[in-house]
């Protein structure tokens, strides 16, 4: 398989572990397929890159397309947890927000020969490279995420099985640590989205001064015709 590919298959796992985890959410069997459909989208994500790296088959398309299968996922997940109400809607929210701001930087970034990673990557400084491009945050991101959405993905079955153990104090338990999840995943991602806005902000200001340089520049092209047929 080619990385591409392998994007697209782990876009599909996460499409095909949302449908079960909405159609079959009364259902642990389902839940558990769902689960193990979830760990097979993060994992894949790292097969891509690697594929990538090893087959010497990356390319800024496929960049691009890792960046966003990487948003679709997120907010997939997210979104159907939001809406089955055990995380705020602020959440999906916040990760869409910051996908959207960091994507576009990267497009900015990309219009002059630059990449999200990579040798040819828009960070330059080495806490920037180490907080968003390094493996070791890439990975932790990865694993964090996984067991995100592996925990919510088990707590919605939950809410439908009534068991002596699964007392009142027993499931707020089960929340606050599904809180506490979700806000560690959270922090995390606004933590690594840091380096690309403070190095991203020079593609903006470059982007914003280049239509008043055209500005300059038009009227001399305009005159210089004109001038030429005074002459004739």
């Amino acid at each position: 398989m080619t990385p591409n590919q392998v994007t697209l298959t782990r876009v599909a796992a996460a499409f095909a572990a949302v449908a079960l985890f909405t159609f079959f959410g009364n259902s642990l069997i389902a839940d558990a397929v769902a689960v193990a459909l979830t760990i097979t989208a993060i994992a894949l994500d790292g097969l891509d890159g690697y594929l990538a790296r090893t087959r010497g088959l990356s390319t800024p398309l496929g960049a691009q397309l890792d960046i966003l299968g990487d948003r679709v996922v997120e907010n997939l997940f997210f979104t159907l947890f939001a809406v089955s109400g055990l995380i705020s809607l602020w959440v999906p929210v916040l990760f869409f927000v910051r996908g959207t701001l960091t994507d576009f930087l990267r497009a900015l970034a990309a219009r002059t020969g630059r990449t999200g990673f990579g040798s040819s990557s828009m960070l330059e400084s080495w806490w920037g490279r180490a907080l968003v491009a390094s493996r070791f945050s890439r990975g932790a991101y990865a694993v964090l995420k996984c067991i995100c959405f592996c925990y919510l993905g088990f707590m919605l079955p939950l809410a439908h099985v009534t068991a002596v153990w699964l007392d009142a104090p027993f499931r707020r338990t089960l929340a606050i640590a599904a809180q506490i999840l979700v806000t560690a995943t959270a922090a995390f991602c606004v933590i690594r989205a840091i380096p690309v806005i403070w190095e991203g902000r020079r593609y903006l200001v470059a982007s914003a001064v280049e239509p008043h340089s055209l500005e300059m520049r038009s009227p001399r092209r305009r005159v210089a015709p004109a001038a030429l047929e005074v002459p004739r």
